[in-house]
């Protein structure tokens, strides 16, 4: 299985590691979120949203060949709501501080994991949009906590 959506949906074979692999997924996406937050806030966000449409055709079209819903396999939708999800850190110009990024990570790895509504619904979606639309959600929430945070000096 070597074909580009699975290279993709795999985010570049992170998702082959077996143990954790949404976490290490993660932690990937917030090394190269450093790199993008540097670049500014357009530059995350757009990377965020080309990942979030490449995750919806790679992911369903993974998962289809391996006739699962939703295959942890599947993690370029940890690395599009990891970004989402780093945005405010772009946006309140702390591409250096480290702090926002852990709390960034920590919020949206428990967001992802717990699944509260409406996470657990918006996985229930077809196809890749399932796939994609709790890490999506779960980046959202993580921005809107971090937001806070980074606007009342919390971190």
């Amino acid at each position: 299985m070597s074909s580009l959506s699975t290279l993709l949906a795999t985010f570049f074979g992170v998702g082959r590691i077996r143990f954790a692999s949404g976490t290490v997924a993660s932690a990937v996406a917030v090394a190269i979120g450093v790199l993008l937050v540097l670049a500014g806030a357009p530059a995350i966000a757009a990377a965020a949203v080309i990942a979030t449409a490449v995750g919806i055709w790679a992911c369903d079209a993974h998962c289809t060949k391996l006739g699962i819903c939703d295959s942890s396999e599947c993690v370029l939708d940890e690395v599009a709501g990891q970004w989402i999800g780093l945005i405010p850190v772009a946006v309140y110009a702390r591409p250096l501080d480290w702090r926002p990024y852990a709390l960034g990570f920590v919020l949206f790895r428990m967001f992802d994991i717990l699944k509260l509504w409406p996470l657990s619904a918006a996985e229930r979606l077809p196809g890749g949009y399932g796939v994609m639309a709790d890490d999506v959600l779960a980046g959202l929430i993580t921005a809107a906590f971090l937001t806070a945070a980074l606007a009342n000096g919390w971190i």
